[in-house]
């Protein structure tokens, strides 16, 4: 076991060796916003979605359409409307007068790398068009179904401000993301480089550093990192605490709705897995659980009345459960 551990741990290094330049060469870009990047890079390497909520103007956009610049794979950006159709996004049918036949044409969807721009502002039709991309990896255009490009990974951007003209995502949607991650705003000293980079021409151009093949070379040794049994039970101990809280002596039955899906059970274990190797191990310790639970379980929680009336967050319910389940 332990040389497969080393093993493992020599291909985490690889790996991180590889990812090294891709963040290296967005904080050229970026001021800043460290833990956010390294949420997209974990979320990309372990095949899973974002959703990334912030106010207007802290380069939401910009950092993901940076990333994907520097990816050699093809990238398209949806601004999502409320006149916006399901058809504007999966493609549709169009009759070719000519030859009396029908011809699809496929839609934005159809690419590696995936901005959904202010995906709240879209109705709730237009949102479910992106429920069987992002589950199934397909596209169903008047009963055919396409396969979509691989990797495909979807990054969507949500205003929390704003109420006119938005729709919120259905709960459904929502845990098709494996991540939702707060952005929020830069520091005075991170702000200053911004004003530098964006005030006085000293736009700086992205480079392409890192081919689709590494990255689905780095996916395919996410799942091999090595998760104990006892790290396993811890995940679906802090998962059911989130159900039934008072199981685990945590006074919080009364602000929570609906605990975890067993979705957030697998977005853990592989998130851990996925941190670990960034950090160049081959192996995942209850710390990198813990990194990434608040990303993994944020959407996750329905809160009840009782708790918005009390102003508890689901951020600081998620805190109480980490603190109070033993860690192995």
């Amino acid at each position: 076991m332990n040389s497969e551990i080393q093993s493992l741990t020599n291909l985490a290094k690889e790996s991180a060796d590889i990812l090294m330049p891709l963040e290296q060469e967005i904080q050229q870009v970026i001021s800043g916003q460290k833990h956010i990047l390294e949420r997209l890079l974990i979320a990309l390497i372990a095949d899973g979605h974002v959703l990334l909520e912030g106010v207007p103007g802290i380069a939401k956009t910009l950092m993901i359409k940076t990333l994907a610049k520097c990816i050699d794979s093809a990238f398209c950006r949806i601004q999502f409307t409320p006149d916006l159709l399901p058809a504007d996004i999966t493609g549709t049918k169009i009759f070719n007068q000519q030859d009396c036949t029908f011809t699809t044409v496929k839609g934005p969807v159809f690419t590696q790398f995936l901005l959904a721009d202010e995906i709240n502002r879209a109705p709730p039709k237009v949102q479910s068009a992106l429920l069987e991309a992002m589950q199934e990896r397909q596209v169903t255009i008047q009963g055919e179904t396409y396969p979509l490009p691989d990797p495909f990974f979807v990054l969507a951007t949500e205003n929390p401000i704003e109420q006119e003209g938005t729709y919120p995502l259905p709960e459904a949607q929502t845990d098709r993301f494996m991540f939702k991650v707060l952005m929020g705003y830069p520091s005075k000293s991170e702000e200053l480089v911004i004003l530098d980079r964006f005030t006085e021409g000293n736009l700086y151009a992205p480079r392409k550093v890192i081919a689709v093949a590494e990255i689905k070379k780095i996916q395919a040794v996410v799942p091999r990192i090595y998760a104990d049994i006892e790290v396993k039970k811890y995940v679906t101990t802090l998962v059911d605490a989130t159900r039934n809280p008072g199981d685990y002596r945590i006074p919080l039955a009364p602000y929570i709705r609906f605990g975890a899906s067993p979705r957030a059970s697998i977005y853990l274990i592989l998130g851990a897995k996925a941190h670990a190797l960034i950090r160049g191990r081959g192996f995942v310790l209850p710390d990198d659980v813990k990194a990434v639970a608040h990303d993994v379980l944020r959407h996750r929680i329905l809160l009840s009345y009782l708790a918005e009336a009390e102003n508890i967050t689901v951020d600081m319910i998620i805190d109480q459960i980490i603190k109070s389940v033993p860690v192995p």
